[in-house]
């Protein structure tokens, strides 16, 4: 079996399925991924193996989220026919590059791990890591390196993550003599991660502060109304601060006219603008941008046969793939086949 290529840069990304994506997923991927789409050989993984790592109690709402996450996709303009969407779990050339990566790696270096170690703490726990957590980066890497990806993209904080996988192929290439994989590099969108509405964390599902991709207009109204902005901006002729203000952190992700949210900027920082002005016109833009999503994906829900159609066909197509690349790996370190 041979390994596919492309002259096309070739990107690897996705999601974990423990539930639908929101807007912190559309601002740090989603629109992304729909830009790259038509220049890249882009494949989008529903990883919900490594979901389990942290919700083993739970895994049909893993199994439940694959379909609401593929509907997501669709929903916000990923276009089947040049993005290859697949199913983690189903792809078991993935766990045996991950097995056979772990050998490449030590529990020292896994624990090192600036994300790993990150979140193990906001997760609390202690000693009692699930394996599978601990060694997520060697799973990662086993993703990264089954596509031939060269381009990842992530938020900062994960860019360790893309690091380790290159250490992983430094170690594999020097072992076998040549470059058998590529190493991939981070691509670290220009907005980062949003906060939720309080300002005091990332906007997360586990976190409850995420506003859902099918948000209807009362939920994104609701939402905006609890959004922190600066407690001594207490009349709207007192001046305000700008930094830390989320309302203008979410504008400025998301108002498709920046100069007209620099002049907002520039009035509240005087004096004489109100935070009800503010959240009116974010409440208008996140109903224009979510209004027109919202409507795809009911669309698109109601044909979950279709659904499942890409995901057969995607999960086929990169299931081929990477077996070609797990052979290739076993085949140049020596190992036995049959």
């Amino acid at each position: 079996m041979s390994i596919e290529t492309s002259s096309r840069p070739v990107i690897l990304t996705g999601d974990r399925t423990t539930g639908p994506l929101h807007l912190g997923h559309y601002a740090g991927s989603l629109r992304n991924r729909v830009a790259l789409q038509h220049g890249h050989r882009q494949y989008l993984l529903l990883a919900d193996a490594q979901a389990l790592t942290d919700n083993a109690h739970d895994p049909a709402r893993i199994a439940r989220n694959v379909i609401e996450v593929a509907t997501d996709y669709l929903a916000v303009g990923i276009d089947p026919a040049v993005t290859t969407i697949c199913v983690q779990s189903a792809l078991p050339a993935l766990a045996e590059l991950t097995l056979l990566y772990l050998n490449l790696v030590t529990v020292a270096r896994l624990e090192r791990n600036p994300t790993i170690k990150d979140e193990i703490q906001a997760r609390g726990f202690g000693r009692d890591i699930p394996a599978g957590f601990l060694c997520y980066p060697a799973a990662q890497a086993a993703d990264i390196t089954a596509f031939r990806a060269t381009l990842v993209p992530v938020g900062e904080d994960q860019a360790p993550l893309i690091e380790q996988t290159n250490e992983i192929v430094r170690r594999l290439n020097r072992q076998v003599g040549y470059d058998l994989l590529p190493e991939a590099r981070s691509l670290i969108p220009e907005i980062g991660r949003l906060p939720g509405a309080d300002g005091r964390a990332k906007m997360s599902k586990s976190g409850g502060n995420a506003l859902p991709l099918s948000a209807s207009e009362p939920e994104i109204a609701a939402f905006v109304q609890r959004m922190y902005t600066d407690p001594g901006h207490l009349r709207a002729s007192d001046p305000g601060r700008v930094e830390g203000n989320v309302v203008f952190t979410y504008l400025d992700a998301f108002d498709p006219d920046p100069e007209a949210v620099a002049g907002l900027k520039a009035d509240y920082r005087r004096g004489g603008l109100g935070d009800s002005v503010l959240k009116a016109r974010l409440t208008g833009v996140l109903r224009d941008l979510l209004g027109p999503i919202r409507e795809r994906r009911a669309e698109i829900a109601r044909d979950p046969d279709h659904v499942m159609d890409v995901l057969r066909t995607g999960t086929a197509r990169a299931k081929d793939l990477t077996a070609a690349t797990r052979d290739a790996v076993k085949d140049a370190l020596g190992l036995f086949r049959l």
